[in-house]
């Protein structure tokens, strides 16, 4: 992918591009949690984004996709307000670093990706976070990687209107070779979390695509926010649902309506799922971890109501497999992915197996591979 693509950059624009690379993600737990100051446990994956890039005599940013072979030039000193096309990403990112400070030049940006969109596997951190190092590097400077992660987020919130959390971005941009993170979304301390030798993640990919920008995921997002408010007088002191104990949600969820009350349930139980998590796989016991996994995609399903039917097929036959210690939907919702720990000797034949009766119950076509956690963002030599 990086020599193909610096071809192709060398043949467009007659100089040799550095190239930054950012990974996708898969979250292992801990949904919808990071935007309500909560834990996550995230892995960074195998497919990435690359952005290559070089200074240009003037103050342009001109980005060019090899994914549609569009392109699309703005003034740095003028940036254009969002305007609903995928260029939006990369000039959110150029936007958001130069109002905290980042001296940008002029870039040629030349941009290729393996991270399949709308699978929720954060193709959309991957681009922010490979275009912020990029342009970062261009112009000579350098950036932390949590900075970066930031400057991601803030990007799709402010700019795009994707009301995110931290948790994509921080992992593409902080992501550990050989081991998940389990991330404190609101000190954004991190601490690796090492999966068994014995296990594997393994990710299945349903094909039905979601597109939650401004929708469904915001409305999630309101629901929380609406839920601390109705607990406020009761609970004085908490400002996001990471305050809330599940025993403060028994004593008072009687304050809330019942939507807002699953909604609230769903992240306050998710919260202590991924700390019960990271005990279990700590102590190497893969199936507690698989137990709580299958807890979580129950509680996305019919508390916070972000699951599929097709999704939720492809959970049900990973979890109905004698070698599968639990599988979940992963990611936004509304489609996408299911990641499953399956016994390591096991994992081919679990693939096969599964892809084949979503196959034929569906008519989709998915795909599935065994994963191995690997590093943030970085150059490719």
């Amino acid at each position: 992918m990086t020599h193909r693509l610096i071809e192709q950059f060398r043949r467009r624009h007659g100089v040799q591009p550095a190239v930054s690379r950012a990974p996708g993600r898969v979250n292992l737990i801990g949904e919808h949690t990071d935007y309500n100051g909560g834990f996550v446990m995230p892995a960074a994956l195998e497919f990435a984004t690359w952005a290559a890039a070089a200074p240009r005599p003037n103050r342009s940013l001109c980005i060019h996709s090899t994914l549609n072979d569009d392109e699309v030039t703005v003034d740095l000193d003028h940036l254009p307000a969002r305007r609903g096309h995928w260029s939006d990403y990369v000039i959110g990112v150029a936007v958001m670093l130069q109002r905290a400070g980042y001296s940008l030049c002029g870039t040629n940006l030349m941009i290729s990706s393996t991270v399949p969109v709308g699978s929720g596997l954060s193709s959309s951190a991957a681009l922010e976070v490979a275009t912020g190092h990029a342009l970062v590097h261009a112009a000579g400077g350098k950036i932390d990687p949590v900075a970066l992660a930031k400057i991601g987020q803030q990007a799709e919130n402010d700019f795009v209107g994707m009301r995110c959390g931290i948790m994509d971005q921080y992992i593409s941009a902080c992501g550990r070779e050989g081991a998940a993170l389990l991330i404190d979304c609101r000190s954004l301390a991190a601490r690796p979390v090492t999966v068994p030798d014995r296990a594997a993640l393994v990710v299945i990919d349903s094909k039905v695509r979601h597109q939650h920008a401004g929708g469904e995921y915001n409305l999630r997002r309101q629901a929380c926010e609406e839920g601390v408010a109705r607990l406020l007088p009761v609970l004085p002191g908490i400002s996001q649902l990471r305050d809330v104990s599940v025993t403060d949600l028994e004593r008072h969820g009687g304050l809330l309506p019942d939507m807002i009350f699953r909604r609230c349930r769903h992240i306050v139980t998710e919260n202590q799922r991924v700390l019960d998590g990271e005990t279990a796989l700590n102590r190497g016991d893969g199936a507690a971890f698989g137990q709580l996994m299958r807890q979580s995609h129950s509680s996305m399903r019919d508390d916070f109501e972000i699951t599929c039917a097709e999704v939720d097929l492809l959970a049900d036959l990973a979890n109905a497999e004698a070698c599968c210690h639990g599988a979940r939907m992963t990611g936004g919702g509304f489609g996408g992915c299911v990641v499953a720990l399956v016994a390591a000797h096991e994992a081919e034949g679990f693939m096969n197996r599964v892809t084949t009766a979503y196959a034929e119950r569906t008519g989709l076509k998915p795909m599935a591979f065994a994963c191995h956690p690997g590093p943030g963002v970085g150059l490719v030599s």
